[in-house]
Order: C-alpha cells, then structure tokens, then sequence
C-alpha cells in the first residue's frame, strides 16, 4: 500500500510535473484497495490531505508557513532563534499554487468514491442488542460477526465524549477480547452471559452484535466501519 506524506506538497523537488506524478500514483494505488472495498487507513488520510490543501487554496500564508525555515540569527539576550523561510521565490509560489490547483479536485474524486463505498457498505450493516440494553452504555462489548464463517470477534469498548468547537463528540476505544465460535448453542445471548462470568467487572453489559450482509477486509473495511456504526448507535 503507497502512503502519501503529510507534507507531501512541499519537500523534494517543487516541480508541477513530478509532483503530478507522486499524486497519481498514490491515486492509483487508492483505486486499486477501493474496487478490493479496502478504505482504510486510505479514506481517512484522503480527508486529511483534501482539507489541507483547500486551507492552503483560500490562504496563501498557510502556504507560506508550510515550507520549513532555516536558522538566521540567534538573540543571544533573549535566547531566541529567528529563522528565514526557505522559499522567497514568486515563481515557485505559482507553481505550488498549480500543483494545488491540480490536486484539489483528483482528492475530491477519490474523497466521493470513498464515500459511496463507505455509504453502500454501512448499509449493509445492522446493529443489533443482545439481550435487555442497561441505561449506562458508555462501556460494553461489542460482537463483530463474520459472515462468511462461524468466527465472532468480540472486543470490550468505552466511549469518551469531547466537546471541539461548541460541538460534542463520541471516541471509541476498543480491546480485543478473543475469537468466539458460533453454534446452535453457542449464540450471542450464550457468550454475553459467558463474559459476564468471566469478566465481573462489567455485571450488566451493554452488548451490540454487529453483522455485515456482505463479505469485507476485516482490517480495512469492516472493522473500522463496524466501530463507527457502533458509535452511531450509542449517539442516537
């Protein structure tokens, strides 16, 4: 899997042609993990590089910022470094305003590509208690179903609520508990009161068995998706 730098836009050489390049390639290689339906951590790095280089777009000092500085002079009064951006140049800054220019809408492609499989995919998900659902929810196991085997993959949770700009978030931490088989008696229902008795700490469960419709990448596809959905759920 190809992995795109962070600051992928202003190390090496600033040449409109080569960083094309780099970019399409890249591309590419996200193409290919979507038609196998593998979207992360490719989506998520999508969205961080499509929200970059908009900010960049709408405020050129950003841009200016972006580049590293190198040491000028040093106030030996106030210990203080004062340093010199690297890029002085009007012609490079047009460049990397190409390149911007360019690369805005490849990201935004792939960005809606992305999201149509996300969106296909989560709907075929469902989510479902196990069992009577307590009032605190906030830690709990969580059933991840294979489809295509008799393998559940069953993970403790706990959320955490952050608040970021007036507006309140959930975060989901997950450890991974084991492997479970499923059978005629081993059911859901079987293994919520199996890890009651094994695990005391939690005597009353939230538990949410969560199955997908289709096959999926465990790794990349369902597993993240299948947390999201997980915490869709305890928001609403």
């Amino acid at each position: 899997m190809k992995t795109l730098s962070k600051n992928w836009l202003t190390e090496d050489v600033i040449d409109a042609e080569y960083k094309r390049y780099v970019l399409l390639a890249y591309l590419t290689d996200v193409q290919q993990n979507f038609d196998q339906r593998k979207l992360y951590p490719q989506f998520a790095d999508l969205v961080d590089h499509y929200t970059q280089l908009v900010a960049l777009k709408e405020n050129t000092l950003h841009l200016y910022n972006a580049f590293p500085g190198q040491a000028k002079q040093f106030d030996w009064e106030h210990l203080r470094i004062s340093y010199e951006k690297l890029v002085q140049n009007d012609a490079l800054m047009a460049e990397l305003e190409e390149i911007i220019d360019f690369s805005i809408p490849q990201f935004h492609h792939y960005l809606q590509t992305g999201k149509e499989i996300y969106d296909y995919i989560e709907s075929h998900l469902k989510v479902e208690p196990v069992g009577v659902v307590p009032l605190y929810t906030n830690e709990g196991y969580m059933f991840i179903i294979h489809p295509d085997s008799k393998d559940t993959e069953i993970y403790e949770y706990q959320t955490t609520i952050f608040t970021e700009k007036d507006e309140k978030y959930r975060s989901l931490q997950t450890l991974h508990i084991g492997t479970y088989k499923r059978s005629i008696v081993n059911t859901p229902e079987h293994m919520k009161i199996e890890l009651i008795r094994a695990l005391p700490k939690l005597p009353n469960p939230a538990v949410y068995a969560i199955v997908s419709e289709i096959d999926l990448p465990y790794t990349e596809t369902y597993l993240p998706i299948a947390k999201r959905a997980l915490v869709k759920k305890l928001a609403a």
